[in-house]
């Protein structure tokens, strides 16, 4: 497979790097134990909009890692337990990112479950905070790239448009009227995507 070089999270439009990225494969290795799975759904926020962390480009010590160019990691805590991984698009300076909020598990199932210390796959990755912890991403990774890590993505799966669907994002009422924005992107009818 081929990985997806960093120019592809440098395009301006967040909405369709985010529905691109469905279909596109997640690999950690962490403490040399490779897992992966395919991308079933995701969120796009930009700066333009109240939904996302640096509207109006806000600069925090929180969301300091969007403001850079696109490619790296945004990993932050919500809620003080889960850990959500983002990917950081646009130019340096244009704060977007992508929300991975679902996967499809794929390789190194075993060591999803131990970590989830669960026996059984049925939705380990069906939600943003649950994918991050069966595929090992915390906020460690916080500003990782995406091209130069042991966190990467590789094309993964041809998906067809008929396939990919578009609702309102999930949490975000504080928003306002931006967070009726058709922005979250899932394949359709896939058992992996989060239920809300």
């Amino acid at each position: 497979m081929h990985q997806i070089h960093k120019s592809y999270f440098n395009q301006k439009d967040v909405t369709r790097i985010a529905k691109g990225l469905l279909g596109k494969e997640l690999f950690t290795v962490v403490n040399g134990h490779r897992t992966s799975g395919l991308i079933v759904e995701t969120e796009a926020y930009s700066y333009r909009e109240r939904g996302c962390h640096a509207f109006n480009n806000k600069l925090t010590e929180r969301n300091k890692v969007m403001f850079e160019e696109g490619g790296i990691a945004y990993v932050y805590l919500c809620y003080g337990i889960h850990n959500l991984f983002n990917i950081v698009t646009n130019e340096k300076g244009k704060a977007d990112a992508v929300l991975i909020r679902a996967l499809q598990p794929r390789l190194g199932t075993v060591h999803m479950l131990k970590r989830m210390k669960v026996d059984k796959l049925k939705r380990i990755t069906s939600g943003p905070g649950k994918l991050t912890k069966a595929m090992g991403i915390d906020r460690k990774w916080n500003g990782v790239s995406l091209t130069n890590s042991d966190l990467w993505i590789e094309e993964g799966v041809k998906v067809q448009s008929t396939q990919i669907m578009a609702a309102t994002r999930i949490g975000i009422d504080y928003a306002g009227q931006d967070a009726m924005l058709p922005w979250r992107f899932y394949l359709k009818d896939n058992e992996w995507v989060s239920k809300w």
